[in-house]
């Protein structure tokens, strides 16, 4: 049988309501089912008193008796969920597609310690549209160009051209000036460790799994003299390629924490220094329209908040 489809909550603050289902069980009351089933979440009395937990209606529900064979609904709240103090701007938006330039430090979508300090809860709560989606992803820590579909019916469609790389990205950063030669094609095997180092991706041997062709664009000088800017176009897309590339030429990003050396997490997170790498121009062919789409944000200029 098909999944009944999820009720039309409202969004608080562009946050989408998260479903709990309710099996037949034996819980004296709702909270107590709660918080046996999210521990994580520490404040589930608090919530229900609120009225913040409701059923498909959206009707809040008491702390009564439980009772099973149903969905609760609630929407996610970390208290002490950093504020990112910095702006995101929509640079296009049709009926199709939303493209939204992403600050650095701000993430894509909720995960770890922000819900509504993402670009998705950002641009939700700005525009009302519920089903604004991410069809891509970048790092939290990079800024550039970010595309949204707004349509659900036509999501997958868009999220073929990036698994199909059908998508040409082109990326620029800051780092040390290298001798060359320029331009250069780069291909490396990529893997994730085991163990407590898993942020980092390793170069191992092997068939490569990883390509990006590298070009600087020009020396700095005056205050950034020894630094380069450079011109990156990835033709795969693993997890941090670019920044484990290019510190396998010895020209690690200006302001990597993970790069060549995995640093302390920060919480609260500082925001000055931040990574040098914006995801600058996008290019494809729109999968619903057939229309040439391109989209490009201004140059990367060195920043330190």
């Amino acid at each position: 049988m098909a999944r009944p489809p999820k009720p039309a909550l409202p969004l608080r603050q562009g946050v989408a309501a998260s479903a709990v289902f309710c099996p037949p069980g034996a819980w004296p009351t709702t909270t107590a089912f709660l918080n046996e089933r999210l521990p994580r979440v520490d404040d589930w009395a608090e919530r229900v008193a609120r009225g913040d937990v409701v059923d498909d209606e959206g009707r809040a529900v008491p702390d009564a008796p439980y009772r099973g064979n149903r969905r609760l609904y609630y929407w996610r709240h970390l208290d002490t969920e950093p504020e990112v103090p910095f702006e995101a701007r929509i640079v296009f938006q049709d009926e199709h597609l939303l493209v939204a330039d992403k600050p650095h430090f701000l993430p894509v979508t909720p995960s770890g310690l922000y819900a509504r300090q993402t670009l998705m809860a950002r641009l939700r709560d700005a525009t009302g549209l519920v089903d604004l989606n991410p069809v891509h992803r970048l790092d939290r820590e990079t800024a550039g160009l970010v595309v949204f579909n707004l349509r659900r019916e036509a999501r997958d469609a868009y999220h073929r051209l990036f698994r199909d790389r059908a998508v040409e990205k082109v990326y620029e950063a800051i780092a040390p000036l290298g001798a060359g030669p320029w331009p250069r094609t780069v291909r490396h095997r990529l893997a994730e460790p085991p163990g407590e180092n898993f942020m980092q991706m390793q170069v191992v041997a092997g068939e490569p799994n990883a390509e990006t062709w590298i070009d600087l664009v020009e020396p700095l000088h005056g205050p950034h003299e020894g630094l380069a800017r450079y011109e990156l176009r990835p033709r795969t897309g693993l997890r941090h390629q670019l920044r484990v590339q290019m510190n396998a030429l010895g020209l690690p990003l200006l302001g990597d924490r993970i790069y060549p050396v995995l640093q302390p997490h920060e919480n609260p997170p500082s925001f000055e220094a931040p990574l040098q790498l914006v995801a600058r121009a996008l290019s494809f062919t729109d999968p619903i329209t057939g229309q040439a789409r391109h989209f490009e944000r201004a140059a990367l200029t060195i920043a330190h908040r």
